[in-house]
């Protein structure tokens, strides 16, 4: 599935540009980007392979849900997926529902395979790591958001041990060498980052916050 998606189309054509690829779950410059970690190359030929490797030689079908009203284009972004993948072989309808009911859904472990998105919003890795991909323990409050249920507990122990080291430098090596992890074991499967987009009139300056949060004491008027 991974290798039959255009990751760059989509990043060109659904987004406008407005999107970045990417193979892992932060963006350069942020504390867990793993240099050199790129985007699957997009292969078709190579996802059709593996398909009969698998024993699915002429494809499957599935549902591909999503929200409809949560992220930018994120509509347009299942109907593109979904192009993408029957045409390898997998048929594969597209179901989008307004976020309140999609994600109450969701939390139900209803659906199958589903379009997310994920804001880092301690700007740094072990945000998702410890939400989308530990093993789901309502007790330690882990794995909130794993709606795969995946489940490796090397990737736990890296992670258990991320998240009580003070040294930064060894936090991050240890949140890197997780991220390398999780993602070998293509429990999710990477997009793109959507880039953040603010206008506004001649002669007001905004400086773009990574959180996503716009607060007006933070306009500046230019003189």
């Amino acid at each position: 599935i991974s290798k039959a998606i255009n990751r760059q189309a989509i990043v060109e054509r659904t987004m406008e540009g407005a999107a970045v690829a990417t193979g892992q779950l932060m963006p350069e410059g942020m504390s867990g980007y793993v240099p050199g970690m790129k985007p699957e190359p997009f292969d078709p030929e190579g996802a059709k392979k593996l398909l009969a490797e698998a024993g699915y030689p002429d494809g499957f079908a599935l549902t591909l849900h999503g929200p409809n009203d949560r992220y930018v284009n994120d509509d347009q972004i299942c109907q593109a997926i979904a192009q993408m993948l029957s045409r390898i072989g997998i048929q594969t309808r597209v179901e989008t529902l307004p976020s309140a009911v999609y994600f109450s859904r969701a939390n139900k472990l209803e659906f199958s395979f589903m379009l997310v998105g994920w804001a880092a919003d301690t700007a740094e890795a072990s945000s998702p790591l410890k939400a989308q991909l530990a093993t789901f323990d309502v007790k330690k409050g882990m794995g909130t958001a794993n709606r795969g249920r995946y489940s490796n507990p090397e990737f736990d122990n890296l992670l258990d041990k991320a998240m009580v080291t003070m040294d930064q430098g060894q936090r991050d090596k240890l949140v890197m060498q997780a991220t390398r992890m999780a993602m070998d074991d293509v429990p999710v499967i990477m997009l793109h980052l959507q880039k953040n987009i603010w206008a506004m009139r001649e002669g007001l300056k905004y400086e773009a916050r990574v959180d996503e949060e716009s607060h007006a004491m933070d306009m500046k008027e230019v003189k």
